[in-house]
């Protein structure tokens, strides 16, 4: 007997749940109404986000920009993926959104975000909503699974997806409440720069085949997405990023490719990579001026070369010599390529850490 379709699986675990009939707006005693998000929310949105981060992660908070340049995408549509709960007044008391990633090659997955004002906490508002994006999630799936292509011996997966910072036990539970699991855990790292960053080189090997380090500009836009998916394509819960997306990452006011470095071949290709950016509005969250780094990758074929070690270094050069007093990144602590040992061999030292849960169809 062969397995059951994707679209099966998916209806199955819909009628399982519950969640047959899409998402139906939740009621509780403390939210006077509730609707779906237009642009106009945008603010009220980053403020309940703002609120819950200064608890849940007080060294960082998500810039305005991140919240807004979502209602620009063409992939989301926060008539139906957003839902906001308002108090008698009008003011938006929690949120919840539900994202499908608009790669589906060979996946279909959803990620799961949202907050509640920390007055809130604790009273069941948070679980009203997560119902809310949960059905809207499962509903996400069954829409893309419905328009995949037929493809005999094709082996299509979805899941559902969250991150909660390893503090908070309570958006733990209510993800794993609904059958999501622990699945990868991510460390926050920093290094002091005020003495100086790292001396490290290419390797002479690399330099005699004609690599060198340079900085990024923006024609290499594009040419630096296709790296970064082949970079990605092993490590876990990694989509490729698509060119809208991609565009207002490099092209948003917080990236600075003065900072940010690449390893080139001697014709040009991007063999290595290393963005940074600069968001002003955390270094007094962090108490030190900073620089956050995007993303980190070696293109496959030139792995174990040496050539992280020499890009994040040269990165990291430039940031000190901007005068920023710390960078920071984000890392798998299981990453395939052992990235959290080369971070710390560069005096990168780990401080908060979050956790995905996934629910798999």
């Amino acid at each position: 007997m062969s397995e059951p379709s994707l679209s099966a699986r998916i209806d199955q675990f819909r009628r399982r749940s519950g969640s047959e009939l899409g998402p139906v707006l939740p009621r509780h005693p403390e939210v006077a109404s509730w609707r779906t998000a237009t642009a106009d929310d945008i603010d009220a949105i980053h403020a309940v986000m703002v609120a819950a981060e200064r608890v849940d992660h007080p060294t960082w908070t998500t810039p305005r920009e991140d919240v807004a340049d979502t209602f620009d995408l063409a992939h989301i549509d926060h008539s139906r993926d957003t839902v906001l709960a308002l108090d008698a007044e009008g003011t938006v008391i929690a949120f919840g959104s539900s994202f499908l990633h608009p790669s589906c090659e060979g996946a279909l997955n959803v990620h799961l975000s949202g907050a509640v004002l920390p007055t809130l906490w604790r009273r069941g508002i948070g679980s009203a909503v997560f119902g809310w994006q949960y059905a809207r999630g499962l509903e996400q799936l069954a829409e893309a699974a419905g328009a995949l292509p037929d493809v005999p011996g094709e082996d299509w997966s979805a899941q559902l997806r969250v991150y909660a910072e390893e503090s908070n036990l309570g958006n733990q539970r209510l993800a794993e409440s609904a059958g999501l699991a622990a699945e990868r855990w991510f460390a926050t790292m920093l290094r002091d720069l005020t003495d100086g960053a790292p001396e490290v080189s290419l390797p002479a090997a690399a330099r005699e085949g004609g690599l060198r380090i340079v900085a990024y500009t923006h024609d290499r836009d594009d040419d630096a997405r296709l790296a970064r998916n082949d970079a990605f394509r092993d490590h876990w819960g990694s989509l490729p990023s698509q060119p809208e997306p991609w565009a207002k990452l490099v092209g948003g006011e917080f990236f600075r490719p003065d900072l940010s470095r690449l390893v080139v071949e001697a014709d040009g290709t991007i063999a290595a990579f290393c963005l940074a950016s600069v968001n002003e509005e955390d270094w007094a969250s962090l108490g030190a001026s900073n620089s956050y780094i995007d993303l980190i990758g070696v293109v496959r074929a030139r792995r174990r070369q040496g050539l992280a070690p020499a890009v994040v270094a040269a990165t990291l050069r430039a940031i000190a010599d901007a005068g920023l007093q710390k960078a920071v990144l984000d890392v798998d602590t299981a990453s395939p390529t052992g990235a959290d040992a080369l971070y710390e061999g560069l005096g990168f030292v780990a401080d908060e850490r979050s956790v995905a849960l996934v629910a798999h169809i």
